[in-house]
């Protein structure tokens, strides 16, 4: 009995020492399989972890047939969720058996459909798109980067973006002035065309304005990294060259302007001394010191008696205070013409803002110098932006040392299209001007100045009154202290047909002891005397009677000085 015991016992013991061996030899297996086989993607974690919450016994030839990403999975039975190892061992995941799967497409007959929907657990829908064509040949990314049903939207989205960020980088679309610009290159067989214009400097970007102070259809586009790089400042006057396009080029392009691929010189110089230039912010104002003389012929009585009762200095700020047809553009033009005689180192412009096209048309006709117009028939932003350009120009010509005349017509007019292209701030003045309106135009007459070593800018600009508009009483008022020279025009004087209609007694210059000589000044002031004596029809009158007799204002002053103090002989 107790060798039958003991033989009874050995094969129990055998088996349970099987049993054991088999145990340990799954769980090591489980352990090579988990070390051998490469990381797994979240739907296969997750199918996983279903098949463990819940086990279930699943038909060995759809697990076989349903999972693509396994590869040759175990062959044999998988029984209450656990699956063989010994046939997981037998296939070991041989990563070169997978990705020659991949490559032959050979995919499972039941994974067409590109959704692998897991039974063991619902909640894992792993959406698989069959149109992966294995463009990679190693091992899948972790993440089991597949395209997806959303991935002809992703991964061709992707693209999209990631070419039109090259695009913005490449500086497709330079107008936009976004993204990282890069200069355009010039190759040996491009062909450059030569262009000149003046820089318009924006927010982020600027062009050559090739057909004047106003946008057109051939302006030239200039990158901020070319202004930056050198100095370019707005008003310059530039040179350089563009692309021509290539034959079967222009239709598809994207831009509407020719970017600028070379720049020759700015303002007429070298493009290095543009960088060494002052700033005109910071060149010293002085008083006007030099005078500019207004007199040419005996029988041009205009400039004769602006002489007498204005005289003007290089660097003056002057105001022509004037009603409605009392002769201030016919004044502003014999002005003009005075200083393209006497002074011609001067660089003359004048700027007609919101003007009738046939006074544009003779202005350009009669004077000798740069007319820049923006005729009434054009938006508000038209008129400013001339305006604008304009005064930039004439402040990059004062930094190279030039004496620079603008004559505007009228300062009154600009203020009104500022006031109607400006956004409203909330704060309006009486008659509807609105208080930020009113600071561009004053930043323009303020730009007048004589500078301490060499260079001045003179305005001489004219202002509208007696309109019947309260606005335009506002914008005169807001300008009346910041000239330091007026002359007054009145509309009974022109009416009587006296030309030209100056009121002498409100009409002066501040400091004007520093334009004339001490014996030219005393004689001045002598006269100036006599005349305030009178009313202003009788004081012109006088006044155009005696220089009618004289031949040029030196006489006149001689004639004046010999008569008794506080009279004219007649």
């Amino acid at each position: 009995d107790g060798s039958g015991d003991t033989a009874a016992s050995a094969p129990a013991t055998a088996e349970s020492t099987a049993a054991a061996e088999t145990t340990d030899k799954q769980d090591d297996s489980g352990e090579n399989a988990a070390a051998e086989r490469p990381r797994r993607s979240r739907g296969e974690r997750n199918r996983q972890d279903g098949a463990e919450r819940e086990p279930r016994d699943t038909d060995n030839g759809n697990r076989n047939q349903n999972d693509r990403n396994q590869g040759d999975r175990n062959q044999g039975d998988r029984d209450g969720g656990n699956r063989d190892n010994a046939g997981r061992n037998q296939g070991d995941r041989d990563n070169s058996n997978r990705d020659s799967n991949r490559e032959n497409g050979n995919r499972n007959q039941n994974d067409r459909g590109g959704r692998n929907r897991n039974q063991g657990d619902g909640r894992n829908d792993n959406r698989n798109d069959n149109r992966n064509e294995d463009r990679n040949n190693g091992p899948r990314d972790n993440r089991d980067n597949n395209q997806d049903d959303d991935g002809e939207g992703r991964g061709r989205r992707g693209r999209r973006f990631r070419e039109r960020r090259r695009g913005r980088d490449r500086g497709e679309g330079n107008e936009g002035g976004g993204g990282r610009e890069r200069d355009t290159e010039i190759r040996e067989d491009d062909v450059l065309q030569p262009v000149a214009g003046i820089l318009d400097v924006l927010d982020n970007y600027a062009f050559v304005r090739t057909s004047g102070y106003l946008a057109g259809p051939n302006d030239v586009y200039v990158s901020m990294n070319l202004v930056r790089k050198n100095g370019l400042r707005r008003g310059d006057a530039v040179t350089g060259a563009v692309r021509v396009a290539r034959e079967g080029e222009q239709s598809g392009q994207r831009q509407k302007f020719n970017p600028l691929v070379r720049l020759d010189t700015v303002n007429g110089g070298e493009v290095e001394a543009a960088r060494k230039r002052p700033e005109f912010g910071k060149l010293t104002p002085l008083y006007p010191n030099q005078r500019l003389r207004l007199e040419t012929q005996q029988n041009i009585l205009t400039t004769r008696i602006i002489d007498l009762v204005m005289p003007i200095g290089k660097g003056q700020r002057a105001l022509i205070v004037s009603p409605p047809k009392a002769g201030k553009t016919s004044v502003l033009q014999a002005i003009a013409n005075a200083i393209a005689i006497n002074n011609p180192e001067c660089y003359l412009m004048v700027i007609l803002v919101d003007e009738r096209p046939e006074e544009v048309t003779d202005m350009q006709r009669s004077v000798k110098g740069e007319v820049i117009a923006s005729t009434f028939d054009r938006p508000p932003g038209d008129h400013t932006a001339v305006a604008e350009l304009a005064i930039e120009r004439a402040k990059r010509l004062v930094e190279a040392g030039q004496d620079v005349v603008v004559l505007l017509d009228s300062i009154t007019r600009l203020g009104r299209a500022y006031n109607n292209s400006s956004p409203a701030s909330g704060r309006i003045l009486s008659g509807g001007v609105d208080s930020t309106a009113l600071y561009p135009p004053k930043r323009f007459l303020g730009a007048a100045r004589n500078i301490e070593h060499g260079g001045s800018l003179t305005i001489i600009a004219t202002a509208m009154v007696e309109t019947g508009s309260t606005g335009d009483t506002v914008i005169f008022e807001e300008f009346k202290g910041t000239g330091n020279a007026e002359l007054k025009l009145d509309r009974k004087i022109a009416e009587r047909r006296v030309f030209p209609a100056v009121d002498i007694n409100p009409s002066s210059t501040r400091h004007d002891e520093l334009l004339l000589a001490p014996d030219e000044a005393a004689v001045v002031h002598k006269l100036r005397r006599v005349l305030s004596g009178l009313d202003s029809h009788q004081a012109i009158d006088l006044l155009v009677d005696r220089l009618k007799k004289s031949k040029n204002n030196l006489e006149f002053l001689m004639e004046v000085s010999k008569t008794a103090p506080g009279g004219i002989n007649d």
